[in-house]
């Protein structure tokens, strides 16, 4: 599929994909290639990479494997609904709770600021944020439906939106113990839950295995829908799940042209980059302390090596972590070709770079833990999930409010709004600093 895409841009790095012989550890390079070949324009490099991904993923039957989109040829009922109503009073501003403060009003505004000092978030970012402070009537989205698929996610939106009184239509796996916890959630609130099933108990729905059921169901609710991909799985099954959500937002936006979609992008993937960012990025490497310069030097220049080439505009922010695999890369990348191929066509797109999060997720994983832990000491800002929630909802709510045409670039959009914690504009490539964020943050980690 990456070499399919790239072919649409750069044949050369096309073939070297195809040719890659160790790809669970060679795929650095092509994800990068990816980003380096569409930055004259991106979007057909991402269209043909949403081709060969409805091309090459196949549904299973009996009879034999059949093309992805086929799936919703069958006559497979919904499943039932089931409502949660909120009790609770609605949330008639923008609070983000950040290191055990509420953050509202002058004191949100200022954080703001300071994050924007920090290099934590773009200046547009927070100038979406300040907005939706200035305008607290958008976070009514009485207006929409939005459909959390991933409802139990940390970093969806479904407990913001359900604060602020929204109808969320929530969709997870059958968990009886994930769905307790969302049903909780909803009744505290002021908003109401609508999720598949008959009860709270026998909620849920898995999305490889009964997608046509809820691309019916979802195509039954009224008002206009605000798609929300928010799913997440385990390895292969990323890739998987991250095909079958596009194929039900391709199904739903062909009957429903007024549908949006929303996604989040992770941070630790390849993004290009404007030249301020670079300039702060080059700036700090040029002040780094004597012993960063000793460890790039002692190191055969392995470690903290900078960012960028100096001057470079844009730049090639390559925050892969090859410990989350290609599979990781794979399921994100499809949600941002998409995001890209959709707000071309004049859909809304709601898209935003999410900065790196203590998720239950990431932190499962030893190393990552680590590097999360001792990250502030490269410039590197990790956010709790609480913080990022709400963050992220708020940029959701500017984007459905503000949509925006397609930039002539498609990696303008992605780099616009961007809450990336400091990864774009740190002075170290983050993967030569990985390994010694990791050491210092270990003693932290394992507490």
């Amino acid at each position: 599929m990456v070499a399919d895409a790239l072919r649409a841009a750069d044949p050369a790095a096309a073939d070297a994909a195809a040719d890659e012989r160790d790809w669970r550890k060679g795929y650095l390079r092509h994800f990068r290639a990816l980003v380096e070949a569409g930055l004259d324009d991106g979007y057909d490099l991402a269209a043909a990479g949403l081709e060969s991904v409805h091309r090459r993923m196949a549904v299973e039957r009996a009879g034999g494997d059949a093309p992805l989109g086929s799936v919703f040829e069958g006559d497979e009922e919904p499943p039932g609904t089931v409502t949660v109503t909120g009790e609770g009073e609605p949330e008639r501003e923008l609070i983000v709770p950040w290191r055990g403060e509420l953050l509202r009003g002058d004191s949100l505004l200022r954080r703001l600021d300071a994050w924007v000092a920090a290099g934590s978030i773009e200046a547009s970012c927070a100038g979406m944020v300040r907005e939706v402070v200035a305008n607290p009537g958008w976070l009514d989205l009485s207006d929409h439906r939005l459909v959390v698929l991933g409802a139990g996610a940390e970093m969806g939106p479904l407990p913001a939106a359900l604060g602020w009184g929204a109808t969320v239509v929530g969709v997870d796996l059958p968990r009886p113990e994930l769905w307790a916890r969302v049903a909780a959630t909803a009744r505290r609130s002021a908003g109401t839950l609508i999720a598949p099933g008959t009860s709270v108990e026998t909620a849920g729905v898995d999305l490889l295995s009964g997608l046509p059921g809820v691309a019916r169901w979802l195509l039954g609710m009224p008002g206009r829908l605000v798609l929300g991909n928010y799913v997440y799985a385990p390895g292969a099954a990323y890739a998987r799940l991250s095909a079958a959500v596009d194929a039900v937002s391709v199904h739903v936006m062909a009957q429903r042209r007024d549908t949006a979609l929303a996604f989040l992008a992770t941070p630790t993937d390849v993004f290009a980059v404007p030249g301020e960012a670079v300039a702060q990025s080059t700036a700090r490497y040029r002040e780094r302390s004597r012993t960063a310069r000793l460890a790039h030097l002692f190191s055969a220049e392995r470690l903290l090596t900078p960012n960028y080439p100096e001057g470079a505009d844009p730049g090639i922010a390559d925050s892969l972590v090859p410990q989350q695999g290609p599979n990781y890369a794979l399921a994100k990348r499809i949600q941002r070709w998409r995001a890209a191929v959709a707000r071309q066509a004049g859909t809304t797109v709601s898209l935003s770079v999410a900065p790196p999060t203590r998720t239950r997720s990431v932190t499962s994983n030893r190393l990552l833990a680590a590097a999360y832990a001792g990250a502030h000491l490269f410039g590197v800002e990790v956010f709790e999930p609480a913080t990022s929630n709400r963050l992220m909802a708020a940029l959701l709510v500017h984007q459905l409010r503000n949509p925006r045409a397609a930039a002539p670039q498609a990696w303008r959009d992605e780099a616009f709004g961007a809450a990336h914690g400091g990864l774009w504009r740190t002075a170290y490539q983050p993967r030569s600093a990985l390994g010694l964020a990791a050491l210092r943050g270990l003693p932290a980690a394992v507490r």
